[in-house]
């Protein structure tokens, strides 16, 4: 029975935590609305995604880009988490 303690006590420490942190979610101020940060990073990530499309197209490396169902919302996703890395990381 005490060998089960260390890690119910573990466990609880853990969910603890996770639940402190569930509220730290950063808020953006965006013309007197406040929208969770992700959605901002989101936002910025499909206009990166959608500038980079028009700069492939132009130099003519859309071409050599295979499945572009799933580059482009890939590169939208990427472009939104370096987003969140360069504005929110704490």
């Amino acid at each position: 029975m005490t060998a089960g303690c260390p890690r119910a006590g573990r466990l609880a420490a853990t969910v603890a935590v996770a639940a402190l942190a569930s509220g730290c979610d950063p808020i953006v101020n965006f013309y007197g609305s406040f929208f969770p940060a992700w959605a901002v990073c989101l936002l910025a990530g499909v206009v990166l995604a959608v500038v980079l499309r028009f700069a492939f197209a132009a130099t003519g490396l859309e071409e050599g880009i295979a499945p572009l169902v799933l580059v482009y919302p890939a590169l939208a996703i990427l472009l939104a988490c370096i987003t969140w890395l360069v504005l929110f990381r704490g």
